[in-house]
């Protein structure tokens, strides 16, 4: 979708839709929506009086212009109420009435700014919102259909009267542009069928998006691996006939400062079918997103390499398939990570944590002081959180903040869960150092922690996107499928460790 700044008068704009905005409550209008108003002689406010429009959240009322402006169509988009106003519901609402317009057929859009007077907001915080909003709204994954819908919807227009703020604009807007397209490309990944995103495919991509973006890549083979001595990530691997692989993308913006470093490690289980320990097969199908983790860190390299933070910054994913053939793990067995600590296998279904304990040592094999891994690691985070929030857990108080920092700003809910030694004692192996689970108590927890086992000295926090990485329905700007959490949040965070 093509994006333009235009400096003038939204009531101007000869485009197939214009969209204005209204707080509730709101009774005499002004700015960019009173403009309209009076080109339309008082028609949005004979609405407002009738109660037709109140200016609701993600409120939509279209009215017809009859040519009095040049667009035929105006959009009334409802904010809800000021005080409950921030980015994320300008960015909801933006991806609401982005699907409006588009099933209208319209291939042109403008709008204005949402909430940079009454909602607070700053106008940059404000172009990002909606830019996101708007293509992340529409997104639509038809790659498998053969009748493709046609998206009609081409150009966004951002409209501002106010000549001094353009060039601001345009600058929130090609970021936002950019983590759209991140964003996107991990939803892709995620939403293809597990026959198509195998880890030899995965590893394609990554290597395909180094290629292109300032990006050093190296993908690891099975060989390499049992060299370093990574049991716990073949182990989860030898029950398919797929081969294990470990992308590793690397960007260097401070070279010269190589302590100024962060790792990204992302779980890549491109399909898992729980192993010996068979997941049931109602919904097994939804285990092609298992690797959404992984998909998330090799979009958002992409994003980083193209915005170029003043910081080191890899990723590493571990990509494997996790299936019940006839050499698969057995629950019982014993392996040997690439630290020396052995893990007994519970649960072959509990494989996640076995990939990223040997991925995490590799990265801090490699001086990464910081270390943040990525994974839809556990169902008991859902029972916990939901599906709204993604759940953080780490070593290091000022890392877990920024991050959860982080993603309040771009809109990905997340919350702080407690990582106590005493939880430790769940996961304690009569004949090994540790077991791969802990039971059913503290589920999220002991996942999480048997990672951390791992990180060494290293600053570490761990992401449990297991309930927010696919919607199960369409709202604001998440359409049903992959969601591309937490692409954005890891970008961020990135940007605030380079300042």
């Amino acid at each position: 979708m093509q994006i333009k700044v235009v400096h003038g008068d939204i009531s101007t704009r000869d485009v197939g839709a214009i969209v204005v905005n209204l707080f509730e409550d709101v009774k005499r209008l002004d700015g960019a929506t009173g403009a309209v108003d009076d080109a339309l002689d008082g028609a949005i406010s004979s609405l407002i009086g009738e109660g037709e429009i109140k200016g609701k959240q993600g409120e939509i009322t279209l009215i017809h212009t009859f040519g009095k402006i040049s667009s035929p169509r105006v959009v009334v988009l409802g904010l809800g109420a000021p005080k409950k106003f921030d980015s994320n519901v300008a960015r909801n609402t933006s991806g609401t009435v982005a699907r409006y317009i588009q099933k209208l057929g319209v291939k042109k859009m403008a709008t204005i700014t949402h909430g940079t007077n009454t909602g607070g907001l700053e106008t940059s915080e404000s172009v990002m919102a909606v830019v996101e909003g708007t293509l992340l709204g529409k997104y639509r994954f038809n790659d498998y259909k053969s009748t493709k819908s046609n998206d009609k919807l081409e150009v966004l227009e951002i409209t501002e009267i106010d000549k001094s703020k353009i060039q601001e604009i345009k600058e929130a807007s090609i970021e936002a542009k950019l983590l759209v397209e991140a964003t996107t490309l991990c939803r892709d990944m995620v939403n293809t069928p597990a026959n198509d995103m195998t880890p030899t495919t995965l590893s394609e991509r990554a290597l395909d998006i180094a290629a292109t973006s300032d990006l050093d890549s190296n993908i690891m083979d099975r060989e390499h691996m049992q060299e370093l001595g990574m049991g716990a990530l073949l182990g989860v691997a030898q029950g398919s006939k797929e081969d294990p692989k470990l992308i590793e993308l690397h960007y260097k913006g401070d070279p010269e400062n190589e302590a100024n470093n962060l790792a990204i490690v992302g779980k890549g289980i491109t399909f898992d079918s729980g192993g010996i320990s068979l997941k049931p097969a109602a919904n097994m199908g939804a285990m092609k997103g298992d690797m959404a983790g992984g998909a998330a860190v090799i979009s958002a390299m992409k994003a980083i390499a193209a915005l170029k933070p003043k910081i080191n910054v890899s990723g590493f994913v571990a990509a494997a398939e996790n299936m019940p053939g006839g050499s698969a793990q057995r629950p019982g067995d014993v392996v040997k990570t690439m630290t020396g600590k052995t893990i007994e296998i519970d649960n072959t279904d509990a494989e996640g944590r076995l990939v990223l304990a040997d991925t995490v040592a590799y990265a801090h094999s490699k001086g990464f002081s910081r270390i943040v891994d990525v994974a839809t690691l556990t169902g008991a985070i859902i029972t916990t959180l939901g599906y709204t929030c993604t759940g953080v857990f780490g070593n290091s108080q000022l890392l877990t903040d920024a991050i959860i920092e982080c993603g309040r700003q771009t809109g990905e809910k997340m919350w702080h869960l407690p990582t106590f030694e005493e939880y430790k004692d769940l996961y304690k192996s009569d004949i090994a150092d540790i077991k791969n689970t802990g039971g059913r108590p503290a589920g999220s927890i002991t996942g999480a922690l048997i990672i951390g086992e791992f990180v060494g000295d290293a600053e570490w926090a761990h992401l449990d996107i297991a309930g927010t990485s696919m919607a199960k329905s369409t709202t604001g700007h998440a359409p049903k499928g992959a969601t591309g959490v937490p692409v954005r949040t890891l970008v961020k965070l990135t940007q605030v460790l380079a300042e």
